[in-house]
């Protein structure tokens, strides 16, 4: 019987394709990452070409698309805990960039290309709950559980 590869996942980036084919690895899953060689040496081919394929043995699929679902897919603090919205207290909050226009994105790059502004991006988090926008800053901290 031949072994028949399926595709599960794809991603935009070799990178995250790296991660999950790592968990699934770690599980005795085979994986096999398509496309990935060319997305690394011209990642704009990346949309063209449909992404990094994240590739299982068939007989495999059911087991990996599992592990798959159980992964956090919202964003998480720098200990690992699930970001709260703090209008709502919902933990289905999402990080996204504030380069949303096109003015936007022409004053970043007029800045990148002349050296005047840092090297990162405003971020903020959105709820997919209520669609509150946030920053990092606006998060409560969490009062940590005092035994007695």
């Amino acid at each position: 019987m031949s072994e028949i590869f399926k595709t599960i996942a794809r991603y935009q980036y070799t990178t995250e394709a790296q991660i999950i084919k790592g968990r699934l690895e770690a599980e005795g899953i085979e994986v096999f990452l398509k496309d990935h060689l060319t997305i690394d040496t011209d990642p704009l081919v990346s949309n063209a070409i449909g992404g990094v394929k994240l590739q299982v043995l068939a007989k495999d699929a059911m087991k990996a698309q599992h592990i798959l679902s159980t992964i956090n897919q919202y964003s998480l603090d720098d200990d690992g805990n699930q970001i709260e919205c703090p209008n709502c207290g919902s933990g289905k909050v999402d990080l996204f960039s504030t380069i949303t226009d096109f003015k936007s994105f022409f004053a970043f790059l007029i800045g990148f290309v002349s050296g005047t502004l840092p090297f990162h991006t405003r971020y903020k988090y959105k709820c997919e709950t209520c669609k509150t926008e946030f920053t990092k800053e606006d998060i409560k901290p969490k009062k940590p559980i005092s035994s007695q």
